[in-house]
Order: structure tokens, then C-alpha cells, then sequence
């Protein structure tokens, strides 16, 4: 980790929410469940001022007129195009949450940054963006101070800027009239923390950059505050997990999040990172390789590292923990239990002291298949948590192909054929490693689950305090794949073949469908008290299938937000829909067709007259319902 000493102030304090309903004494899970209490939690507001909400990334809004007795009148309120003013640009599938402070709205558009009246929806003022794009997943507040006004702080790529959040002029004293150059590129949301902003780092294959850490800026200059090493350079924990010198130069292991997360009262910063580069092959870096696909806390302040917990070893399969944790206290014998939820692409949610790293429930080291790739020596074990079971699925078997009972009999054809073109085909269960295929030699492929987008994807897991339960959004999508000898100017001897389709689905009438049994997509609740699936819901619907079969759950990526009023909403689905559920039972009470995917969280606030709305980015534009 490098560090720069900070002219930063750092004055947050703890918001975190207490879980209602859990119980027991102690650290042990087994222990006797207490009996409920009340949700400590801050005065109630109705703001969304960052991307999750809080600092805690809890998703869960105190907000509470909108309820299970009225949500089917909810309707739509106003809508805001977040295309460019330029009809020649391309669209911006957005996947912005946008967020409310003090009456104002702002959110990011393809072309442009606006602040926008929130009961209308109309402009206040835009900031047109020249010679580059803002982060389609939205922006960031800081609240100012020291006579300073507020800033709205977002990423253009390789840039961060600053504008006044007043008038959505560049600050002049931030940077250099209001940029600030960060070399390696971020394309999402920063997490603001006093006057300390955090960003990580995008840098797949080939792109423009260098090694994935992340970096801390200061919000009043503009001025870089710290950097942590994401791969473990000698002399720092977890250096010994890479093995000769493979640590070198290595890409990858990157905080690409949509958003970070932090403990206000301990000043923890949690940074979820991804697999190294390559990521589907290992054999030029032995060894687990931290911390890569790991949940690590660092020092808000100085980025010092204080802990860590790796999902997977030696990652395979790309399957990094895409969101930045949740927290939650778990009340235990008088005491509480200082927790995070953190969810992985592999399908599993851990639940970790989020003091010490350590698993509230277990985490047991499970043995896993090995590669048969020459060179490759794959972990034998993964960790695979005791509590809660995986969320979605994670093996596959013969008779686990669709039949046209489930869906159609031409969606069933299709897949047949699909598995009659793929040889053998292989599953071992979860962590299954990709085939090697010879040249010449018998066709083989792999089938793995949940597959390369998840699992539980970028949304994050919401939390909802009356309940005590967690929300977690999962789809399956199988993978398929295999690897096999690369060309001599490739940088590693074995790479993944070009398998089409990559994924295990077929194209019927316009659609894709997976090629396994439904469902396809889900919606789950966890008991943070137990580490129980307490209900699994599926989620989305495909309109293409014949009536009575269409319930079959859909591709998803977003996440789900909870609120004071006991229902949770989530969009996500690429069924085009936004959907009302009510928490403690999963019971469905609401939707509303959108006109396009809302492929983002959704949020709520409160206008300036009591009313409760409800927003969500549809591809290209802002929706937001309310109650008549």
C-alpha cells in the first residue's frame, strides 16, 4: 500500500442499522435466538443520498408510506430522458441510481450530470460533459464545509471531477479547474467519507491503464490521499500466495464496483476485488493469489490494510464478489455481532464479523474437481459458507435439461441440439474448472454454475431491519467454455476457447431462454439471525412462452431496496419491470411494465410535500412513480 499523508478530515458517525429479529448469545450461531427489539437507527429522512443509501450500503429507506394496503395504486409520477442532447450519440443504458439531498435530485445521463426538481422531474441545471461520458451508474455528494459549498463529485473514465452542486459549475479549486487526472480509469460511483473520496479501478484485458487499486482522492483539492496494493507486494500479508514472481506487473484483482462500503464507527473501508488477469487461466500464477476475489478492510484514513477474506482461490472463473458488503448488527446475549453480508458471482452470500473477517456461521474448505489443464494446478479446496446454502444454482445433471413440459417443445429442441453439438458434456459441481481440449481429441465442454455474470451480480445485498432479513437477487446462467493450447504470441501457453454460445441457452422466437429447468431467476430473503433462507421467490417472467409457463424467472444483475413501509423493490429483470414485495413473506403486491430494462437499483425519497416516490433508471430514461 502506498501511502500520502492527507489534508483530508474525516468526521463520520455510525448509522449502522441493528437487526430486529435476531438472536442467541455470544458469537455462536446455535445459541438461543433472544427475542426481538427495535431497530436502532438514525432519525428518520427523506433523502437517498448515496448510491446505497448509507455508508453502510444497507439499501433500506425508513421511508413508509407507501405500503402492501396501497402500493397497487401506485402509478406513474413523471419520467426524465437521460438520452444526449446530441440524438447522433449513443444511448445510455443506464444504470444510475440517482440520489436526493436537501430537495434536489442528481443523476447522470449519457451526455451530461443534472440536478432535477425530484416531485417533477424537471431540470434545475444540467452539466454537459465535453469530450467524454459520465459514469452511467450515477454520481456522488459531498456535503462541503469550512465555508466551502457542496460539491457533486463524479467519474469520466481516467477523470474525477467536481461541480458545484448549486449551479453544476466546475470547481476551480479541485484539481485543475475541477479535474483531476487519475490515470487508471473508474466507471462508477464514489464513496464519499468526510473529505476522503474513494474510487477503484477498471482495467480488463487490453484497456487502457495499469494495476487494479484502489485510490483515495482529497475532496477539497482534488489531491491523491492513498493508494492500496490490490495484488500483495513483498513484505505485505499474502505476499507468499503468489508464487516465483507472478506477482509482478500483475492485472486484474481490481475494485470494479458500482460502489464502495464502510463501518462510520470502526473507519473501515471494504473493498471488494476481482480476479486476476487472465482469469481463466492460473498457471502462470501458483498459489491462492490475495487478494484476489477477497473482501478486504482497510483503513478509511491512510488505505492500511487490517483484514482479509478470500471467496475463492486461485480464481478460475471470473466469479469475483462484485458488490461492496452490507452491514448489519446481529443482537446476541445483551450484545450485538458487528456483521457484513457479502455476495459472490459463485452463488454463495457470506456473512462476516465484519471487525475481524471472520464467518458468523462457518466457512468450510470443500474439496473441488481439478483442472486437467498442463501447467495449471488449481486449488483443491474451495471455501464454501455452512450458512446459508448457496443461493442459486451451482451443479447440473442430465436430467436437469429443459423439457417442453417446462417451457416449449421448440425452446426444448433448441437445447437439445445445443448439448448433441457440445460433446461430453462436464459438470462437477460447484468450481467446476474448464476442459482441456486437445487439438484432435474428442470434444468436451464445460457447463458451469451459476456461470460468468453470477449468481448474484452488481446490486448488492439489501437489508431490512424490521425483519432482520437480507436480500439477496441471484439468476442462473449457465457457462459454457473450455480451454485449449494458445497462439505463441498469446502471453500465457493455455487460454479459454471461443465457445458460441458461451452461455448454456437458445435463441427461440426473439428470446433467450436457458437450457436448464426453470427458475432461471430468484429473489431470496436470509435470516441474518440464523443464516436460514427464511423465503426464495422466482423473479421475472418470460412473455414469449405460452400462458401458464411464463413464471419462469429471468436474467438479473441489479439489486433489490427495502423501506419503512415492509415491501422491497426491485427492478433488474430484462422483463422490462418494476415490482413490489412484501419482505417478511415475499409475497408479490405490485408491478409495473417499464419501457425498457431497468437494469439498475432502484431508490425512494420523500418530496418536499410528504410524498413518497419510488424511481428507477429504464435504459434511457428515469421513471418514478408515487401514490395518487
Amino acid at each position: 500500500m502506498r501511502f500520502m499523508r492527507s489534508t483530508a478530515v474525516l468526521g463520520v458517525a455510525l448509522s449502522t442499522l441493528v437487526l430486529a429479529q435476531c438472536g442467541g448469545g455470544g458469537g455462536d450461531a446455535s445459541e438461543e435466538a433472544a427475542a426481538p427489539e427495535s431497530a436502532a437507527m438514525a432519525p428518520v429522512s427523506g433523502d437517498w443520498p448515496m448510491y446505497r443509501h448509507d455508508l453502510a450500503a444497507t439499501g433500506y429507506s425508513p421511508l413508509g408510506e407507501i405500503t402492501a394496503a396501497n402500493v397497487s395504486t401506485l402509478a406513474e409520477a413523471w419520467t426524465y430522458s437521460l438520452a444526449a442532447v446530441d440524438e447522433g450519440e449513443r444511448g445510455p443504458n443506464s444504470q444510475a441510481t440517482p440520489i436526493v439531498v436537501d430537495g434536489v435530485m442528481y443523476v447522470s445521463a449519457a451526455d451530461r450530470v443534472v440536478a432535477l426538481d425530484p416531485e417533477t422531474g424537471i431540470e434545475r441545471w444540467r452539466h454537459v460533459v465535453e469530450g467524454a461520458r459520465p459514469s452511467r451508474r450515477g454520481v456522488s455528494y459531498w456535503a462541503g464545509g469550512d465555508g466551502m459549498a457542496p460539491r457533486i463529485i463524479f467519474t469520466t473514465g481516467q477523470h474525477l471531477r467536481a461541480i458545484d452542486a448549486a449551479t453544476g459549475e466546475p470547481v476551480t479549486g479541485f484539481g485543475e479547474a475541477g479535474l483531476v487526472e487519475m490515470g487508471v480509469p473508474y466507471n462508477s460511483v464514489p464513496l464519499i467519507a468526510g473529505n476522503i473520496v474513494v474510487v477503484g479501478a477498471n482495467t480488463p484485458a487490453g484497456t487502457i491503464g495499469g494495476v487494479g487499486n484502489a485510490r483515495a482522492f482529497d475532496a477539497v483539492t482534488g489531491a491523491k490521499v492513498w493508494e492500496f496494493d490490490s495484488v500483495a507486494q513483498p513484505g505485505q500479508p499474502g505476499h507468499d500466495t503468489w508464487g516465483g514472481d507472478s506477482w509482478q506487473d500483475r492485472l486484474g484483482a481490481n475494485a470494479w464496483p458500482f460502489y464502495f462500503s464502510m463501518d462510520e464507527e470502526r473507519g473501515l473501508l471494504y473493498l471488494p476485488l476481482a480476479s486476476p488477469i487472465p482469469g481463466d487461466y492460473g498457471g502462470d500464477r501458483p498459489g491462492d493469489n490475495l487478494y484476489g476475489n477477497s473482501v478486504v478492510a482497510v483503513d478509511i484514513s491512510t488505505g492500511d490494510y487490517r483484514w482479509h477474506f478470500q471467496t475463492i482461490h486461485h480464481d478460475l472463473w471470473d466469479a469475483d464478489p462484485p458488490a461492496p458488503p452490507a452491514m448489519f448488527d446481529i443482537p446476541r446475549d445483551g450484545g450485538s455481532i458487528p456483521a457484513l453480508g457479502v455476495t459472490t458471482k459463485s452463488g454463495y452470500l457470506y456473512i462476516l464479523n465484519r471487525e475481524t473477517g471472520e464467518s458468523i456461521y462457518g466457512v468450510e474448505e470443500q474439496a473441488v474437481a481439478a483442472s486437467d489443464v498442463p501447467d495449471e494446478a488449481s486449488s483443491p479446496t474451495q471455501p464454501i459458507p455452512v450458512k446459508p446454502v448457496g443461493l442459486s444454482r451451482l451443479t447440473y445433471e442430465p436430467g436437469d435439461l429443459v423439457t417442453a413440459d417446462d417451457t416449449s417443445a421448440e425452446h426444448a429442441a433448441a437445447c437439445g441440439e445445443l448439448v448433441a453439438s457440445l460433446g461430453e458434456l462436464y459438470n462437477a459441481g460447484p468450481f467446476t474448472p474448464w476442459v482441456y481440449r486437445p487439438e484432435g481429441a474428442p470434444l468436451r465442454t464445460t457447463l458451469s454454475f451459476p456461470g460468468g455474470v453470477g449468481g448474484a451480480n452488481w446490486g448488492g445485498v439489501a437489508v431490512d431491519p424490521a425483519t432482520g432479513y437480507l436480500m439477496v437477487v441471484t439468476q442462473d446462467l449457465g457457462a459454457l467454455g473450455f480451454a485449449e493450447a494458445a497462439p505463441d504470441d498469446y502471453p500465457v501457453p493455455y487460454r479459454k476457447g471461443e465457445q458460441r454460445p458461451a452461455s448454456f441457452v437458445a435463441e427461440v422466437d426473439g428470446a433467450t431462454l436457458p437450457c436448464q429447468r426453470p427458475p432461471w431467476g430468484r429473489l431470496t430473503a436470509v435470516d441474518a439471525a440464523t443464516g436460514d433462507i427464511v423465503w426464495q421467490e422466482t423473479l421475472g417472467v418470460t412473455d414469449q412462452l405460452p400462458e401458464g409457463k411464463q413464471d419462469t424467472g429471468r436474467p438479473v444483475r441489479a439489486g433489490a431496496i427495502t423501506t419503512g413501509g415492509g415491501l422491497l423493490f426491485v427492478a433488474g429483470t430484462d422483463d422490462s419491470r418494476l415490482r413490489a414485495f412484501e419482505t417478511a413473506t415475499g409475497r408479490a403486491v405490485w408491478t409495473a411494465r417499464l419501457g425498457g430494462p431497468g437494469n439498475a437499483n432502484p431508490m425512494t425519497y420523500q418530496g418536499a410535500g410528504g410524498k413518497q416516490y419510488v424511481t428507477i433508471a429504464a435504459t434511457d430514461s428515469l421513471v418514478t412513480f408515487a401514490l395518487p
